[in-house]
């Protein structure tokens, strides 16, 4: 492994974003599921969540996801409130893209994204489920001004993703994530061990090397 390789795995694990991750519910277009992934993985989201309980988590292609897979831990559920206490016991507030018949709806841009945030994302057609829609903290709808009142997942995505990523730069949470130093030591050699897996050389070659 390069110097340059090396330093780029340390610089990747520590902008990681400890309270930052979001969750897919029954999301089951691959290609979908890779566009989220890859946008997740490049905005440092360690973690992604799942809920898969009415449909199969599709097979995701190494190339369309651009490895992302490799890089982002997915957490598998197949309950919303196994998922949900999960995340509200390590202290996330749970936000869900939904529109609200018959009630204001928030905007995407009237959220605290910068504390310990998960986005819940709903399947292509029907949106995320009524039991999602009950349990979140709160629910919300990204401003749209054409005919059109939707959008592919993967953008909405990509849209909350990165308002989120704007916020926590303005609170420089990606030059202190919240990390312990242990915690990152660790995260790094998890790193360095996938490396090795997709055919890197080993810990102890790369501190031979440095």
């Amino acid at each position: 492994m390069t110097e340059k390789r090396f330093n780029k795995f340390t610089e990747v694990v520590k902008k990681r974003q400890k309270g930052f991750t979001i969750v897919m519910e029954n999301i089951h277009d691959p290609h979908n599921v890779s566009a989220i992934l890859r946008t997740a993985e490049v905005a440092g989201i360690d973690e992604v969540y799942l809920i898969y309980n009415a449909e199969e988590f599709p097979k995701i292609g190494r190339q369309s996801s651009s490895s992302a897979k490799k890089w982002v831990e997915l957490k598998k559920f197949t309950s919303v409130k196994e998922c949900f206490d999960d995340l509200h016991n390590k202290g996330f507030k749970i936000y869900s893209t939904a529109i609200i018949e018959d009630s204001e709806n928030k905007s995407l841009y009237e959220l605290d994204l910068s504390g310990n945030v998960a986005i819940v994302l709903g399947n292509e057609n029907r949106g995320v489920s009524g039991e999602v829609i009950k349990l979140s903290d709160e629910n919300f709808i990204i401003p749209m001004f054409g005919m059109i009142q939707s959008l592919n997942v993967s953008v909405t995505a990509g849209i909350c993703i990165f308002e989120g990523v704007r916020q926590r730069l303005n609170k420089g949470l990606y030059e202190n994530p919240g990390y312990s130093e242990q915690e990152l030591k660790q995260k790094l050699d998890k790193y360095i061990e996938k490396g090795d897996k997709y055919g890197l050389p080993p810990l102890e070659t790369l501190k031979k090397e440095n």
